[in-house]
Protein backbone atom coordinates (compact mmCIF):
# COMPACT_ATOMS: atom_id res chain seq x y z
CA UNK A 1 0.00 0.00 0.00
CA UNK A 2 1.08 3.87 -0.44
CA UNK A 3 0.44 7.15 0.55
CA UNK A 4 0.34 9.81 -1.44
CA UNK A 5 1.81 13.07 0.38
CA UNK A 6 1.93 16.80 -0.43
CA UNK A 7 3.67 19.44 1.07
CA UNK A 8 4.78 22.74 1.09
CA UNK A 9 8.71 23.12 1.50
CA UNK A 10 11.40 25.32 0.85
CA UNK A 11 13.89 23.57 -1.79
CA UNK A 12 17.34 25.63 -2.61
CA UNK A 13 15.60 28.44 -0.70
CA UNK A 14 12.85 28.23 -3.79
CA UNK A 15 8.80 27.78 -1.94
CA UNK A 16 7.61 24.54 -3.77
CA UNK A 17 4.80 22.06 -4.12
CA UNK A 18 6.28 18.36 -3.29
CA UNK A 19 4.35 15.88 -3.72
CA UNK A 20 5.49 11.76 -3.01
CA UNK A 21 4.64 8.62 -3.47
CA UNK A 22 5.94 6.85 -0.24
CA UNK A 23 5.80 3.16 0.08
CA UNK A 24 7.64 0.46 2.50
CA UNK A 25 8.89 3.52 3.75
CA UNK A 26 10.63 4.92 1.17
CA UNK A 27 9.67 7.37 -1.22
CA UNK A 28 8.94 5.77 -4.40
CA UNK A 29 8.37 9.13 -7.14
CA UNK A 30 8.63 13.02 -6.48
CA UNK A 31 7.12 15.63 -8.37
CA UNK A 32 8.00 19.24 -7.75
CA UNK A 33 6.95 22.57 -8.43
CA UNK A 34 7.57 26.35 -7.80
CA UNK A 35 4.66 27.59 -5.85
CA UNK A 36 4.06 30.36 -7.88
CA UNK A 37 4.82 29.12 -11.47
CA UNK A 38 2.16 26.86 -13.70
CA UNK A 39 3.36 23.81 -15.56
CA UNK A 40 1.54 23.76 -19.27
CA UNK A 41 2.05 20.04 -19.50
CA UNK A 42 -1.14 18.82 -20.75
CA UNK A 43 -2.39 22.21 -22.18
CA UNK A 44 -4.41 22.86 -25.30
CA UNK A 45 -3.82 25.27 -27.56
CA UNK A 46 -4.85 26.96 -30.84
CA UNK A 47 -1.09 26.96 -32.15
CA UNK A 48 -0.18 28.60 -35.31
CA UNK A 49 2.94 26.82 -37.76
CA UNK A 50 5.56 29.16 -38.09
CA UNK A 51 8.03 26.53 -40.13
CA UNK A 52 8.57 23.46 -41.61
CA UNK A 53 11.67 21.86 -40.83
CA UNK A 54 11.82 19.14 -43.77
CA UNK A 55 15.27 18.03 -43.05
CA UNK A 56 14.20 16.43 -39.43
CA UNK A 57 10.43 16.25 -40.26
CA UNK A 58 9.13 18.37 -37.69
CA UNK A 59 7.04 21.55 -37.64
CA UNK A 60 7.28 24.74 -35.07
CA UNK A 61 4.43 25.75 -34.07
CA UNK A 62 3.89 29.03 -31.80
CA UNK A 63 1.09 28.41 -29.44
CA UNK A 64 0.87 30.66 -26.25
CA UNK A 65 2.86 33.68 -25.22
CA UNK A 66 5.56 34.03 -27.82
CA UNK A 67 6.18 29.81 -26.72
CA UNK A 68 7.29 27.65 -29.09
CA UNK A 69 7.28 23.89 -29.72
CA UNK A 70 7.80 21.35 -31.96
CA UNK A 71 5.48 18.62 -33.65
CA UNK A 72 6.28 15.31 -36.03
CA UNK A 73 5.10 16.53 -39.13
CA UNK A 74 3.51 13.00 -39.23
CA UNK A 75 1.01 14.21 -37.21
CA UNK A 76 -0.37 17.08 -39.44
CA UNK A 77 -2.75 14.27 -41.22
CA UNK A 78 -4.35 14.00 -38.11
CA UNK A 79 -4.72 17.16 -36.73
CA UNK A 80 -7.34 19.28 -36.12
CA UNK A 81 -7.25 22.41 -37.68
CA UNK A 82 -9.85 25.61 -37.12
CA UNK A 83 -12.03 26.37 -39.17
CA UNK A 84 -10.42 28.87 -41.71
CA UNK A 85 -8.45 26.27 -43.71
CA UNK A 86 -9.65 24.31 -46.83
CA UNK A 87 -8.37 20.96 -48.14
CA UNK A 88 -6.45 18.35 -47.36
CA UNK A 89 -3.44 19.84 -48.22
CA UNK A 90 0.28 19.37 -46.11
CA UNK A 91 0.80 21.05 -42.98
CA UNK A 92 2.15 24.67 -44.06
CA UNK A 93 3.34 27.89 -42.36
CA UNK A 94 0.17 30.17 -41.51
CA UNK A 95 -1.87 26.59 -40.57
CA UNK A 96 -3.71 27.01 -37.62
CA UNK A 97 -4.43 23.89 -35.45
CA UNK A 98 -5.25 22.60 -32.49
CA UNK A 99 -1.95 21.10 -29.89
CA UNK A 100 -1.20 19.83 -26.91
CA UNK A 101 1.67 20.17 -24.64
CA UNK A 102 2.95 16.36 -24.54
CA UNK A 103 6.44 16.82 -22.85
CA UNK A 104 7.94 19.44 -20.97
CA UNK A 105 11.01 21.55 -22.51
CA UNK A 106 13.80 19.53 -21.73
CA UNK A 107 17.76 20.11 -21.95
CA UNK A 108 17.46 23.60 -23.66
CA UNK A 109 14.50 21.50 -26.19
CA UNK A 110 11.37 23.12 -27.01
CA UNK A 111 8.26 21.70 -25.48
CA UNK A 112 7.02 18.83 -27.55
CA UNK A 113 3.43 19.15 -28.88
CA UNK A 114 1.01 16.60 -30.68
CA UNK A 115 -2.06 16.90 -32.19
CA UNK A 116 -3.15 13.57 -31.00
CA UNK A 117 -4.88 15.44 -27.84
CA UNK A 118 -6.08 13.20 -25.11
CA UNK A 119 -7.97 13.65 -22.29
CA UNK A 120 -7.68 11.82 -19.15
CA UNK A 121 -10.20 10.67 -16.75
CA UNK A 122 -10.02 8.24 -13.81
CA UNK A 123 -11.41 5.11 -15.67
CA UNK A 124 -10.76 6.70 -19.26
CA UNK A 125 -8.22 8.44 -21.73
CA UNK A 126 -9.96 9.99 -24.51
CA UNK A 127 -7.86 10.54 -27.69
CA UNK A 128 -8.40 12.17 -30.96
CA UNK A 129 -5.71 10.52 -33.15
CA UNK A 130 -6.29 7.13 -32.61
CA UNK A 131 -10.59 6.37 -33.31
CA UNK A 132 -10.41 2.83 -31.84
CA UNK A 133 -11.40 1.70 -28.25
CA UNK A 134 -8.31 0.03 -26.36
CA UNK A 135 -7.82 -1.13 -23.23
CA UNK A 136 -5.15 -1.52 -20.67
CA UNK A 137 -2.70 -4.55 -20.84
CA UNK A 138 -3.26 -4.73 -16.27
CA UNK A 139 -6.67 -5.33 -16.44
CA UNK A 140 -7.52 -8.80 -16.32
CA UNK A 141 -9.62 -10.74 -19.20
CA UNK A 142 -12.83 -10.58 -16.99
CA UNK A 143 -12.30 -6.92 -16.22
CA UNK A 144 -11.77 -5.76 -20.57
CA UNK A 145 -14.90 -8.22 -21.16
CA UNK A 146 -17.01 -6.15 -18.38
CA UNK A 147 -15.44 -2.85 -19.11
CA UNK A 148 -16.38 -3.78 -23.08
CA UNK A 149 -19.93 -4.52 -22.25
CA UNK A 150 -20.62 -1.55 -20.86
CA UNK A 151 -19.19 0.52 -24.02
CA UNK A 152 -21.29 -1.46 -26.58
CA UNK A 153 -23.71 1.68 -27.34
CA UNK A 154 -20.29 4.09 -27.71
CA UNK A 155 -18.97 1.04 -30.45
CA UNK A 156 -21.95 1.75 -32.57
CA UNK A 157 -21.60 5.60 -33.20
CA UNK A 158 -21.07 5.86 -36.75
CA UNK A 159 -17.39 7.50 -37.66
CA UNK A 160 -17.01 7.99 -34.29
CA UNK A 161 -14.23 11.43 -34.25
CA UNK A 162 -12.57 9.92 -31.19
CA UNK A 163 -11.00 6.64 -29.20
CA UNK A 164 -11.00 5.59 -25.82
CA UNK A 165 -8.46 3.86 -23.86
CA UNK A 166 -9.80 1.90 -20.69
CA UNK A 167 -7.46 2.51 -17.94
CA UNK A 168 -6.42 0.24 -15.01
CA UNK A 169 -8.78 1.80 -12.20
CA UNK A 170 -11.67 1.32 -14.43
CA UNK A 171 -11.80 -2.33 -13.25
CA UNK A 172 -13.09 -0.69 -9.30
CA UNK A 173 -15.64 1.14 -11.24
CA UNK A 174 -19.23 0.81 -11.33
CA UNK A 175 -21.37 0.98 -14.04
CA UNK A 176 -23.08 4.31 -13.46
CA UNK A 177 -19.35 6.15 -12.23
CA UNK A 178 -17.56 4.26 -15.56
CA UNK A 179 -20.52 5.72 -17.92
CA UNK A 180 -21.04 9.11 -15.96
CA UNK A 181 -16.90 9.97 -16.97
CA UNK A 182 -17.10 8.77 -20.33
CA UNK A 183 -20.21 11.84 -21.06
CA UNK A 184 -18.08 14.33 -18.68
CA UNK A 185 -15.23 13.55 -21.40
CA UNK A 186 -17.19 13.72 -24.36
CA UNK A 187 -18.70 16.63 -23.17
CA UNK A 188 -15.33 18.23 -22.63
CA UNK A 189 -13.84 16.88 -26.61
CA UNK A 190 -16.94 18.87 -28.08
CA UNK A 191 -16.16 21.99 -26.01
CA UNK A 192 -12.04 21.71 -26.47
CA UNK A 193 -11.92 19.92 -30.08
CA UNK A 194 -15.09 21.14 -31.91
CA UNK A 195 -15.74 24.32 -30.59
CA UNK A 196 -12.37 25.36 -30.19
CA UNK A 197 -11.76 25.38 -33.97
CA UNK A 198 -13.77 28.50 -33.84
CA UNK A 199 -11.43 30.24 -31.44
CA UNK A 200 -9.08 32.90 -32.24
CA UNK A 201 -5.45 31.80 -32.25
CA UNK A 202 -3.28 31.07 -29.43
CA UNK A 203 -6.10 30.48 -27.14
CA UNK A 204 -5.93 27.77 -24.20
CA UNK A 205 -8.70 25.76 -24.76
CA UNK A 206 -7.68 22.97 -22.03
CA UNK A 207 -5.89 23.85 -18.88
CA UNK A 208 -4.49 20.78 -17.27
CA UNK A 209 -5.42 20.37 -13.67
CA UNK A 210 -2.80 21.14 -10.99
CA UNK A 211 0.10 18.34 -11.14
CA UNK A 212 -0.85 17.43 -7.43
CA UNK A 213 -4.37 17.14 -8.79
CA UNK A 214 -3.02 14.65 -11.81
CA UNK A 215 -1.18 12.62 -9.40
CA UNK A 216 -3.98 11.67 -7.26
CA UNK A 217 -6.22 11.12 -10.60
CA UNK A 218 -3.10 8.92 -11.65
CA UNK A 219 -2.61 6.75 -8.66
CA UNK A 220 -4.09 3.55 -8.74
CA UNK A 221 -6.94 3.47 -6.07
CA UNK A 222 -6.47 -0.11 -5.06
CA UNK A 223 -2.84 0.55 -3.97
CA UNK A 224 -3.87 3.61 -2.23
CA UNK A 225 -4.17 3.97 1.55
CA UNK A 226 -4.35 7.68 2.20
CA UNK A 227 -3.85 10.83 0.93
CA UNK A 228 -1.98 13.86 3.59
CA UNK A 229 -1.01 17.53 2.79
CA UNK A 230 -0.98 19.83 5.27
CA UNK A 231 -1.62 22.70 3.18
CA UNK A 232 -4.91 23.38 4.01
CA UNK A 233 -5.92 25.36 0.18
CA UNK A 234 -4.83 21.75 -1.21
CA UNK A 235 -6.90 19.94 0.63
CA UNK A 236 -9.69 22.45 0.05
CA UNK A 237 -9.32 21.63 -3.57
CA UNK A 238 -8.18 18.17 -3.21
CA UNK A 239 -12.10 17.46 -1.60
CA UNK A 240 -13.50 19.44 -4.19
CA UNK A 241 -12.15 16.90 -6.25
CA UNK A 242 -12.63 14.10 -5.01
CA UNK A 243 -16.10 14.49 -4.01
CA UNK A 244 -16.67 15.08 -7.99
CA UNK A 245 -14.84 12.48 -9.64
CA UNK A 246 -13.53 10.03 -6.67
CA UNK A 247 -16.13 10.19 -3.83
CA UNK A 248 -15.61 6.57 -2.72
CA UNK A 249 -11.90 8.08 -1.93
CA UNK A 250 -12.46 11.00 0.22
CA UNK A 251 -12.09 9.43 3.37
CA UNK A 252 -8.29 8.54 2.58
CA UNK A 253 -7.83 12.47 2.76
CA UNK A 254 -6.48 13.58 5.26
CA UNK A 255 -5.20 17.42 6.72
CA UNK A 256 -1.90 16.61 8.76
CA UNK A 257 -1.47 19.74 11.71
CA UNK A 258 1.98 19.84 13.42
CA UNK A 259 3.90 22.87 13.53
CA UNK A 260 6.42 21.10 15.47
CA UNK A 261 7.10 18.43 12.71
CA UNK A 262 6.33 19.67 9.72
CA UNK A 263 4.77 17.07 6.82
CA UNK A 264 7.91 17.19 4.53
CA UNK A 265 10.29 16.00 7.77
CA UNK A 266 7.94 13.54 9.27
CA UNK A 267 8.18 11.68 5.45
CA UNK A 268 12.29 12.85 5.10
CA UNK A 269 11.29 14.72 1.94
CA UNK A 270 14.40 16.45 1.92
CA UNK A 271 16.53 13.61 2.24
CA UNK A 272 14.86 12.01 -1.13
CA UNK A 273 15.25 15.24 -2.82
CA UNK A 274 19.45 15.19 -1.86
CA UNK A 275 19.67 11.16 -3.17
CA UNK A 276 18.04 12.69 -6.65
CA UNK A 277 21.17 15.07 -6.78
CA UNK A 278 23.68 11.91 -5.77
CA UNK A 279 25.18 10.04 -8.03
CA UNK A 280 26.42 6.78 -5.75
CA UNK A 281 23.98 4.94 -4.22
CA UNK A 282 24.89 2.52 -1.79
CA UNK A 283 22.96 -0.63 -1.41
CA UNK A 284 22.28 -2.63 1.80
CA UNK A 285 24.52 -5.86 0.68
CA UNK A 286 27.71 -3.75 0.62
CA UNK A 287 27.37 -3.21 -3.45
CA UNK A 288 26.16 0.94 -4.99
CA UNK A 289 24.83 2.42 -7.91
CA UNK A 290 26.56 4.78 -9.70
CA UNK A 291 23.78 7.05 -12.24
CA UNK A 292 25.12 9.72 -15.01
CA UNK A 293 22.80 11.07 -17.15
CA UNK A 294 24.41 11.60 -21.04
CA UNK A 295 22.94 13.90 -23.50
CA UNK A 296 22.10 10.19 -25.29
CA UNK A 297 21.20 7.86 -22.86
CA UNK A 298 21.50 7.17 -18.87
CA UNK A 299 24.20 5.18 -17.62
CA UNK A 300 23.41 2.73 -14.84
CA UNK A 301 26.86 0.81 -12.78
CA UNK A 302 26.17 -1.98 -10.49
CA UNK A 303 29.69 -2.53 -8.37
CA UNK A 304 30.35 -5.17 -5.60
CA UNK A 305 31.57 -2.22 -3.36
CA UNK A 306 32.95 -3.41 0.04
CA UNK A 307 33.11 -7.22 -1.48
CA UNK A 308 36.49 -8.64 -1.77
CA UNK A 309 36.09 -12.41 -1.06
CA UNK A 310 36.85 -14.72 -3.61
CA UNK A 311 34.33 -18.08 -2.54
CA UNK A 312 31.02 -17.92 -3.20
CA UNK A 313 31.25 -15.21 -5.46
CA UNK A 314 28.87 -15.78 -8.11
CA UNK A 315 26.19 -16.12 -5.46
CA UNK A 316 27.26 -12.70 -3.47
CA UNK A 317 27.16 -10.96 -7.27
CA UNK A 318 23.63 -12.44 -7.61
CA UNK A 319 22.41 -11.17 -4.49
CA UNK A 320 23.65 -7.82 -5.14
CA UNK A 321 22.45 -7.82 -9.09
CA UNK A 322 18.86 -8.80 -7.45
CA UNK A 323 19.37 -6.17 -4.55
CA UNK A 324 20.33 -3.46 -7.26
CA UNK A 325 17.34 -4.87 -9.72
CA UNK A 326 14.82 -2.98 -7.45
CA UNK A 327 16.99 -0.47 -6.03
CA UNK A 328 17.34 0.45 -9.96
CA UNK A 329 13.85 0.23 -10.50
CA UNK A 330 12.90 2.55 -7.58
CA UNK A 331 15.71 5.05 -8.26
CA UNK A 332 13.92 5.49 -12.23
CA UNK A 333 11.28 6.55 -10.78
CA UNK A 334 12.40 8.91 -8.05
CA UNK A 335 14.27 10.39 -10.46
CA UNK A 336 12.17 10.47 -13.09
CA UNK A 337 14.82 8.96 -15.45
CA UNK A 338 13.33 8.15 -19.30
CA UNK A 339 15.01 7.62 -22.75
CA UNK A 340 17.53 4.76 -23.38
CA UNK A 341 18.70 3.53 -20.02
CA UNK A 342 21.75 0.78 -20.03
CA UNK A 343 22.54 -0.94 -17.27
CA UNK A 344 25.84 -2.61 -16.36
CA UNK A 345 25.19 -5.69 -13.56
CA UNK A 346 28.19 -6.99 -12.25
CA UNK A 347 28.86 -10.21 -14.41
CA UNK A 348 27.53 -13.29 -13.85
CA UNK A 349 28.80 -16.72 -15.37
CA UNK A 350 25.59 -19.11 -14.25
CA UNK A 351 23.35 -18.44 -17.41
CA UNK A 352 20.15 -19.27 -15.33
CA UNK A 353 21.33 -16.04 -12.64
CA UNK A 354 21.46 -13.81 -15.83
CA UNK A 355 17.65 -14.89 -16.73
CA UNK A 356 16.38 -14.49 -13.24
CA UNK A 357 17.57 -11.06 -12.88
CA UNK A 358 16.06 -9.93 -16.20
CA UNK A 359 12.69 -11.16 -14.81
CA UNK A 360 13.26 -9.50 -11.63
CA UNK A 361 14.08 -6.39 -13.17
CA UNK A 362 10.90 -6.51 -15.41
CA UNK A 363 8.91 -7.43 -12.27
CA UNK A 364 10.02 -4.40 -10.35
CA UNK A 365 9.44 -2.18 -13.95
CA UNK A 366 5.95 -3.25 -13.84
CA UNK A 367 5.02 -1.22 -10.61
CA UNK A 368 6.10 2.34 -12.74
CA UNK A 369 3.01 3.80 -13.95
CA UNK A 370 5.43 5.22 -16.80
CA UNK A 371 5.67 2.92 -19.45
CA UNK A 372 8.88 1.12 -18.99
CA UNK A 373 10.61 -2.30 -21.38
CA UNK A 374 13.46 -4.30 -20.66
CA UNK A 375 14.66 -4.91 -24.11
CA UNK A 376 17.56 -7.33 -23.70
CA UNK A 377 20.85 -8.03 -22.02
CA UNK A 378 24.02 -7.49 -25.33
CA UNK A 379 26.93 -9.63 -25.56
CA UNK A 380 28.70 -7.25 -23.51
CA UNK A 381 26.39 -7.97 -20.35
CA UNK A 382 24.63 -4.70 -20.80
CA UNK A 383 20.96 -4.26 -19.70
CA UNK A 384 19.37 -2.55 -22.80
CA UNK A 385 15.31 -0.73 -21.15
CA UNK A 386 13.17 2.39 -22.08
CA UNK A 387 11.10 4.64 -20.31
CA UNK A 388 8.40 7.15 -21.92
CA UNK A 389 9.32 10.65 -21.42
CA UNK A 390 6.75 12.79 -20.09
CA UNK A 391 7.97 14.93 -17.56
CA UNK A 392 11.50 16.86 -16.86
CA UNK A 393 13.82 14.67 -14.80
CA UNK A 394 13.68 15.68 -11.06
CA UNK A 395 17.38 16.56 -11.03
CA UNK A 396 16.70 19.17 -14.26
CA UNK A 397 13.85 20.69 -12.51
CA UNK A 398 16.19 20.95 -9.03
CA UNK A 399 19.04 22.56 -10.87
CA UNK A 400 16.09 24.95 -12.47
CA UNK A 401 14.92 26.33 -9.15
CA UNK A 402 18.76 26.95 -8.36
CA UNK A 403 19.40 29.04 -10.65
Amino acid sequence: MSKLIISKMPVHGCPCIVCAVVSDNKVQELRLEPFEKKSILGNIYVGKTEEIASNIRAAFIRFADGQKGYMPLSEGDRAIYTSGRKGNAPLRPGDELLVQVKRDAMKGKLPALTSDLNLTGKYFALTTGNKKIGFSAKLSKEEAALAAKWLEDERQIPEREYGLIVRTNAADATKEDFLHELEYLKKLYRKTAVEGRNRTCFSCLYEAEPFYLAAVRDIYSRDLEEIVTDVPEIHQKLSYYLQDFKPEELEKLRLYDDALLPLYKLYRLETALEEVEREKIWLNSGGFLVIQQTEAFVSIDVNSGKYTGKKKAEETYRKINLEAAGEIARQIRLRNLSGIILIDFINMENPDHTDELFHVLQKYLRKDPVKCRAVDITPLHILEMTRKKVRRPVAEELAEIKR
